[in-house]
């Protein structure tokens, strides 16, 4: 099983993480694709925030990598699939296809994605943990991605994934910057 989970807050580096194990590939013959859920309204391509870009097919669900025959299947946002996804995953891999997915482990509310802990469950090969710089106290052990509106911290009322369409800011935070819900600090 070839399964490698790069996971942590927003601004970490998992999509340049990711671009970088995929660009390569270009130069190749190994017959890869990767894809970005529909869902992400932020870019057309998979874009690290250093500026690196590379080309990714807005889907849906993954279920089309299983009717071609690729060696190398990369996945931006998983985050931002549905966990029935994972029966993909699975099915991919035991094909001896490799898998490469990137995105966030923990939603605003501090909890983890139900997919990513699913993929946690198939016992990945590799998972790359990364950390970002608190956008509150400029430590580089932000674990977190808090949600704002108008500058307040969003601790509830919404679904686990928020659009992205400018109505709230994000930023990632550490442990002792995050406010939970039901928390004042």
């Amino acid at each position: 099983m070839d399964l490698t989970l790069i996971l942590g807050p927003m601004k970490s580096g998992k999509s340049f993480d990711l671009i970088s194990h995929f660009a390569p590939l270009k130069y190749t013959d190994i017959p890869f694709v990767l894809y970005q859920s529909a869902r992400n309204v932020r870019d057309q391509h998979i874009s690290s925030r250093n500026g690196v870009v590379i080309e990714a097919e807005k889907v849906s669900t993954l279920a089309d990598a299983l009717q071609k025959d690729f060696a190398v299947v990369g996945i931006d946002e998983i985050h931002m699939f549905d966990p029935a996804d994972v029966a993909v995953v699975s099915q991919l891999l035991n094909k001896g296809v490799k898998v490469v997915a990137a995105g966030l482990d923990i939603d605003y509310q501090g909890k983890m994605f139900d997919i990513v802990k699913a993929l946690l469950e198939l016992g990945p090969r590799e998972v790359k943990y990364k950390k970002a710089v608190c956008e509150i106290c400029r430590q580089p052990n932000a674990v977190y991605s808090q949600v704002f509106n108008k500058g307040v911290p969003l601790t509830g009322g919404m679904p686990p994934v928020i659009p992205d369409d400018g109505t709230f800011t994000y930023q990632p935070v550490c442990r002792n910057c995050f406010v939970r819900i039901g928390n004042s600090n």
